[in-house]
């Protein structure tokens, strides 16, 4: 893909003061501009595939799509636009989950005001960024499974379904998230019981903790 003289910013995050110091940081840039907001993970695929969107930035944790599920949506309708998500969370899980959701970087916000423009260059460029510790961490992880010879555990969930469960953790009723997802009561429930038998679980209160482990929603 070519880099554009002018990248086009999609900015997501639930919260309006974390976009307006996003912004902040990106519009003194004279190659980078920020043409949309978006307050959670559906609104921002849906502003992303409908607008002239070269780069998305995305925020870990949103209502209705996280970012991650968000990133997997936009890598299967639109593999030109680059994603990065953005996490106040410096743990392995987020970024590894980042890396297979297809997301070209992983910036920690509080060192947005160092990392964020370098990493949409970076991702403009086709390259992949990471901060140090994570980077320090995906070589450590990836020469101890090298050694044990062991591959990366597939999830036990389709995106489908882990869709379901966040919108089940966030207090949608059945009916709610068949109207969210555009699919029948009927679908609603089935995806449910099969969430409920993968797990091993039972109720709201236990797909509720497995969506926080997750990171589907916040505690």
């Amino acid at each position: 893909m070519t880099t554009p003289l002018k990248t086009r910013v999609l900015l997501a995050d639930d919260h309006a003061v974390v976009r307006s110091g996003l912004r902040a940081v990106l519009d003194g840039e004279p190659d980078i501009e920020v043409v949309a907001e978006a307050q959670d993970g559906m609104e921002a695929v849906e502003k992303t595939l409908a607008g002239e969107i070269d780069l998305a930035i995305l925020d870990v944790s949103m209502p209705r799509l996280t970012g991650l599920q968000a990133t997997a949506e936009l890598r299967r309708h639109r593999r030109d636009v680059r994603v990065l998500i953005l996490s106040v969370h410096d743990h392995e899980q987020y970024f590894f989950e980042a890396l297979k959701a297809g997301a070209s970087g992983y910036v920690l916000k509080s060192a947005a005001n160092r990392d964020l423009v370098g990493a949409c260059r970076a991702a403009m460029r086709g390259e992949s960024f990471l901060y140090p510790n994570a980077v320090t961490t995906l070589v450590r992880e990836y020469l101890e499974q090298a050694r044990r010879g062991e591959t990366a555990p597939e999830d036990p969930l389709t995106p489908r379904e882990l869709q379901v469960v966040k919108l089940i953790a966030e207090g949608h009723s059945s009916d709610q998230i068949a109207d969210e997802l555009v699919i029948s009561r009927k679908t609603v429930d089935h995806h449910r019981a099969n969430i409920l038998g993968k797990l091993g679980m039972r109720n709201v209160a236990d797909l509720t903790r497995y969506a926080i482990r997750r990171g589907l929603i916040e505690p």
